[in-house]
């Protein structure tokens, strides 16, 4: 058995992969870990809209009583909802049941310490060595050491809407926008915010059934988000993914903002505002090159970091950077929290809109993106990491940047939660890849 943990917390196709056996494990060695000083540590626990999603947090849930830990289940709230509820609520932990932007029939869980953070390498090494030397954290504790389920309160869902309205500062009342909740997580609580804030909202993708979460909708398939933006003559479309941790949206032309736009717009109005100390933006490997361009026009730098969010807060907690992100979506203001948050991030980019005086084409329009072509090749996840031994894949690696003649580059990856090795070629011009082939 390999490892356990990918870059977003242990994913895999629900009661195949991710079996209640190994979530009941995870929730049992997770509690140990995360609670060693407290004699009845509590545990938070959320879910998105997947059918799977009851399964696991059962069987999560039992392995957290079986060592005495207590559960408080929140229900379907976004992944960033538990980041900042861990802490509001004081629990000891937090739990996601997500597989985020994966299709339904996958799922996943995620932990979060008491601080609200995705846990260290270390800290999820010593979870999954529990678990693959198949140690008894608990020795069959019983009577009245055992855990209960504790009920939650019921204004968790208001916490989280409060908090997301006092990150906006400027008046939304009457802005004409769509919203396209992926059938997901967000469903209930991006409607709520906006609602209050006085937006005039279409939603669309918020009739959830347990299988079509990311189903051609949300921030992986724009498509429908982009045709109501202009069948409703829309300011903006926010589209999030399954468990609302990322945002992708579209300008009142109907027309993609991805995350690269995206930090740089909301950058340059915490460069205007003074919250970004360093004049320093975080983004990962897979940024386009346009987004440095960008970025350092503004007269700031670009620390570069993995892919995956938590090799991006990883970052921006040493260097005391406000604003990290990636391309796909997943955006990070730490000023205001600490993990991507799909809704807060919305808020911000209407926000610097409305501050700029312009509409989001012509900011959008202002950073040129270079072409990139992304390929995905399936393997098996243990074979994920072999082509950086390959002979054939390093000749043609090499022979592609030399075509390239330092306009562009080969980036070649394993997918963090999926058994994917991920294939980009970017450059000044599409013409550029269509003599490049690579094995």
């Amino acid at each position: 058995m390999g490892r356990l943990f990918g870059t977003d917390g242990v994913r895999g196709v629900a009661n195949a992969e991710l079996t209640p056996e190994l979530a009941f494990k995870l929730g049992k060695s997770g509690a140990h870990v995360l609670s060693k000083d407290k004699a009845r540590p509590v545990v938070l626990i959320g879910k998105d809209t997947r059918l799977s999603g009851d399964m696991l947090e059962d069987a999560l849930s039992a392995g957290i009583l079986a060592v005495g830990g207590n559960v408080i289940k929140v229900g379907v709230l976004p992944t960033p909802a538990i980041a900042y509820l861990v802490r509001a609520y004081k629990a000891d932990a937090g739990v996601v049941i997500s597989a985020s932007h994966n299709p339904f029939e996958y799922n996943g869980i995620k932990f979060f310490n008491r601080d609200g953070f995705k846990l260290d390498d270390e800290i999820e090494d010593e979870i999954e060595d529990i678990i693959l030397r198949d140690i008894d954290v608990n020795s069959h504790i019983t009577g009245d050491k055992l855990g209960r389920c504790l009920e939650a309160d019921d204004d968790a869902l208001d916490r989280y809407a409060d908090f997301l309205k006092s990150t906006l500062d400027v008046d939304i009342k009457g802005r004409k926008l769509v919203l396209d909740c992926a059938n997901g997580a967000a469903y209930r609580i991006a409607e709520k915010v906006y609602s209050e804030l006085g937006a005039d909202i279409t939603v669309i993708g918020n009739e959830p059934n347990g299988v079509n979460i990311n189903d051609a909708c949300g921030s992986t398939h724009p498509d429908k988000l982009q045709e109501e933006v202009i069948r409703q003559g829309a300011f903006l479309g926010m589209a999030y993914d399954g468990d609302a941790d990322r945002l992708i949206a579209v300008d009142e032309k109907g027309r993609i903002i991805d995350g690269d736009k995206l930090i740089c717009i909301c950058a340059q109005m915490m460069k205007d505002r003074g919250e970004l100390p360093g004049d320093l933006v975080t983004a990962t490997v897979m940024s386009n090159i346009g987004f440095h361009k960008y970025v350092e026009g503004m007269g700031c730098k670009v620390e570069v970091t993995s892919v995956g969010d938590r090799y991006v807060l990883e970052s921006m907690l040493k260097t005391g950077c406000n604003i990290g992100g990636e391309q796909s979506g997943h955006i990070i203001f730490r000023n205001h929290t600490t993990t991507g948050d799909g809704i807060l991030s919305s808020l911000q980019l209407l926000q610097a809109v409305i501050l700029s005086g312009k509409l989001p084409s012509e900011l959008s329009d202002g950073i040129e993106i270079f072409p990139q072509v992304l390929k995905n090749a399936r393997v098996k996840n243990e074979n994920k990491g072999k082509f950086r031994e390959d002979p054939e894949v390093e000749a043609a690696i090499a022979a592609a940047e030399k075509d390239l003649e330092g306009e562009g580059r080969v980036l070649i990856r394993p997918s963090g939660t999926e058994p994917l090795v991920r294939v980009m070629l970017e450059g000044q011009d599409a013409v550029s890849y269509t003599h490049l082939t690579l094995p």
